[in-house]
């Protein structure tokens, strides 16, 4: 019997591995029915969206006809008089584009709306005392509020820029991160990228303060843009930050972009420390000037480009340009390496060639050899103008010492060297440029626009 029971159980277990790969068989069918049905409903909506998108072109284009361009009738030329010899500025003004005569550089940051003022002036109080985690907590709960009880578009986006400078200033990056994601949800458009505002371990004080010989360019970047460059280097001497300027430039060729590149090649290898200006104008500039597989553009306008892409830490732009470039010229392209140290700024309208004063990232205590170095930047230029992107922090009692020093400079007379440098000696011109959203929020507070322009970096 036992015999028998062990074939009638291995006869059992056979039937039974014969009824499982049955049925798995049968639900391996019934899935790939259900994948093909899914598969099929797919490209069902999406043939049904590429006819909508069709359909909506060809009504673009029958019912959307593009407005005629608009030329400006010409404007009859005046007659020289001695009145225009005494102002020369005044005419090729009119002739300037648009952009430059109404940049946004131009025009101050708006004060905060009249709901967010106080907590705007409560917080730049506190984190320029110092309390950089109370304004933090101050700013979060109103911008908080703001989203529970208004509309996205309402909201006033001034407490979220001074949390974002905040961040930045105390080295908070993963908090930067959360407030990115919720920026870019509430607004619908792009949240700022993170820009470490403190200095490198490895540096060692004194930070840099002071004056910061500046270039700007002409409106043809050619050959004879070799001499006003070798020359403004020379003057520049070892000073450990250097500001270019590229808001002037509409044209260019290859030469004069060997030029640049050749300088630029320079400063980086000297890990001199750079602001440029107008940078993203003249990459769109650059990339007009080039096309694949066209040799005749030049190779130092590619190679420009691609530099200036470093500059701006834009890998993967660079990384595209670089394939295009190879495809180009059929040689290997240059590898990308992130920058030491760059600023950005945007494009301006330069109203009189001065260089700026940078001012140091924390102002606070003795002040004495800060207002030491003012004093003579002041009797050197007659326009004051203060590079205000290193500053971090402006401590408050600090801040009154600068304001009542500058107003003392400004109401004194110029001092002789000021006097010959500027056309027009009388007022003399104060700005605070590229501050950050707490600092100008103080200056606001304690009255510097009285003194001046404040024109906060833009976000």
């Amino acid at each position: 019997m036992g015999l028998f029971s062990l074939f009638k159980k291995g006869k059992d277990n056979a039937a039974g591995s014969d009824e499982a790969a049955a049925r798995l068989a049968a639900d391996s069918e019934l899935q790939r029915q259900q994948a093909h049905a899914k598969l099929q409903r797919d490209i069902a909506r999406a043939t049904a969206l590429k006819i909508d998108a069709i359909e909506a072109a060809m009504e673009a284009d029958i019912f959307n006809d593009a407005e005629p361009a608009w030329t400006p009738p010409p404007r009859p030329r005046l007659p020289e008089t001695a009145a225009d010899a005494d102002n020369p500025a005044t005419l090729p003004l009119l002739d300037a584009p648009t952009t430059l005569l109404l940049a946004d550089d131009e025009m101050p940051a708006p004060a905060p709306s009249a709901a967010s003022a106080p907590v705007i002036d409560e917080s730049a109080i506190l984190y320029a005392n110092g309390q950089a985690d109370v304004a933090g907590h101050l700013l979060a709960g109103a911008i908080a509020d703001a989203a529970a009880t208004g509309a996205p578009a309402q909201q006033d986006r001034t407490p979220w820029w001074l949390l974002f400078d905040l961040y930045q200033a105390t080295g908070r990056q993963d908090a930067f991160d959360d407030l990115s994601i919720d920026y870019a949800s509430t607004f619908e458009t792009s949240p700022p990228p993170w820009r470490d505002m403190q200095p490198a371990v490895a540096e060692a004080p004194p930070v840099y303060s002071g004056v910061t010989p500046s270039h700007v360019f002409a409106a043809t970047l050619d050959a004879r843009s070799a001499a006003p460059l070798r020359q403004w280097r020379t003057q520049a001497g070892e000073a450990p930050v250097l500001r270019l300027d590229f808001s002037r430039i509409a044209a260019c060729d290859d030469a004069g972009c060997a030029v640049l590149l050749e300088h630029l090649q320079a400063l980086v290898a000297a890990r001199r420390e750079l602001i440029v200006v107008a940078a993203d104008e003249l990459v769109k500039l650059l990339r007009a000037c080039t096309c694949v597989g066209r040799k005749d553009d030049g190779a130092a306008t590619w190679l420009l480009l691609l530099e200036l892409l470093q500059l701006l830490n834009r890998e993967k732009e660079f990384e595209e340009t670089s394939m295009d470039y190879c495809v180009t010229f059929e040689v290997s392209p240059p590898s990308f390496t992130p920058p030491y140290k760059v600023e950005t700024a945007a494009r301006q309208r330069v109203a009189a060639p001065s260089d700026r004063f940078m001012l140091p990232p924390v102002i606070e205590g003795n002040l004495a050899p800060l207002l030491a170095a003012i004093t003579a930047y002041g009797a050197q230029y007659h326009a004051l103008v203060f590079d205000c992107s290193h500053l971090a922090r402006l401590e408050f009692a600090a801040a009154g010492q600068l304001l009542a020093h500058v107003q003392a400079m400004v109401q004194a007379p110029a001092p002789e060297a000021a006097r010959d440098a500027a056309p027009d000696p009388d007022p003399r011109r104060v700005e605070f440029r590229e501050v950050n959203h707490l600092v100008a929020a103080l200056m606001r507070l304690l009255g510097y626009t009285a003194l001046g322009r404040i024109f906060a970096h833009k976000y």
